[in-house]
């Protein structure tokens, strides 16, 4: 039998400490669904990760047209360098999700290309973001793996060494891919991302429309340690879901066998827009080349609490907090709209 998936070949996907080549981005378009009302306040927050980012590795951001290349630049800044705009048209700006997954091996890079259906056909049309991975590797050059299955990038989070975070409530929720079971969609993580360990929590917070992806929850921060976000007010809906993943954290093994080290940040309270609660997180970060950006939440206590947990937790990186209050009405942060370039 021919070797096709990526494991066979000796992929697999870094962690995202790893060094990096690049971030790519999606930039919003006006018209989109994601900030109806209010999408001139989220642009200060994206030109502000742009730029952040932007002194540490190159910036990739795919535009839809002349008028949002337009946007973008004037954002960001024209004399910002080290970024640069590709003609790859998106609906929404969920690089996290609808963006290339990639895999290396040796000096090699290729994409993962996994299908994309706007978290169970929620947000129409999504043609353009499913096409983003195919684009970008054309662009690349690079191999293109295309398992064949619905899956978003925000779904997951890998320690780099064979473990891989994810949630039941989002892999196996039947809007995806009703036709696979449990070890069947184990089974495409290991074939496609090069696992051995496949560590399942359970839901997610209030109000993500993603019916619960892992980056709002928990994430690698080292091979063995692991960041979880907690609430303490037992009243609170999401004290009861969020104790429970902190349980069975407490329970995992890493892919040698090893207890992981489990630590705590905080979860910012109740942040909502028009009586709608929002899925705010600390646990949204994004780990760039000698920078972590952290969305904040104006609560000063538990915004100076998270960056304080992080940077301890990244004593070689400076973490950089970045108000993401408007911008968590779209749904996501800093970590949705990132996707990282590993370096070979």
């Amino acid at each position: 039998m021919p070797t096709t998936t990526p494991r066979e070949l000796g992929y697999r996907m870094p962690a995202e400490w790893f060094p990096h080549a690049a971030t790519w981005l999606s930039w919003p378009r006006p018209d989109g669904l994601s900030f109806p009302g209010r999408y001139e306040e989220v642009l200060p927050a994206l030109g502000e990760l742009v730029r952040a980012i932007a002194p540490h590795e190159a910036i990739h951001i795919n535009v839809r047209n002349d008028d949002v290349e337009s946007i973008a630049r004037r954002t960001v800044g024209e004399r910002e360098a080290n970024v640069f705009y590709h003609r790859i048209p998106s609906c929404e700006p969920w690089c996290r999700d609808h963006g290339p997954i990639f895999v290396t091996r040796a000096k090699e890079l290729a994409v993962v290309d996994w299908g994309y259906n706007a978290y169970g056909r929620k947000y129409l049309p999504y043609d353009d973001d499913d096409a983003v991975p195919q684009r970008v590797a054309d662009l690349l050059k690079l191999p293109l793996f295309s398992p064949g299955i619905v899956l978003e990038g925000g779904s997951l989070d890998v320690n780099g060494l064979g473990s891989l975070l994810t949630t039941t409530s989002c892999l196996l929720n039947p809007n995806r891919n009703p036709h696979l079971t449990q070890p069947q969609i184990k089974q495409y993580l290991r074939d496609y991302l090069g696992v051995s360990n496949v560590l399942w929590l359970g839901g997610g917070i209030a109000g993500d429309d993603t019916d619960g992806h892992v980056d709002n929850l928990a994430r690698f921060v080292n091979p063995t340690t692991v960041v979880t976000v907690v609430e303490p007010d037992p009243h609170d809906v999401n004290y009861q879901p969020l104790r429970e993943n902190r349980k069975r954290l407490q329970t995992m093994r890493d892919q040698d066998g090893q207890p992981l080290r489990v630590v705590e940040l905080p979860s910012p309270g109740r942040v909502e827009y028009d009586g709608r609660r929002l899925p705010a997180s600390y646990a949204n970060f994004y780990i760039a080349n000698n920078v972590v950006v952290l969305p904040t939440y104006r609560n000063p206590a538990t915004d100076k609490a998270a960056l304080d947990t992080l940077q301890t937790l990244f004593p070689d990186r400076r973490v950089v907090g970045i108000d993401s209050t408007s911008l968590i009405w779209g749904l996501g942060s800093f970590h949705c709209l990132t996707q990282q370039q590993p370096a070979v």
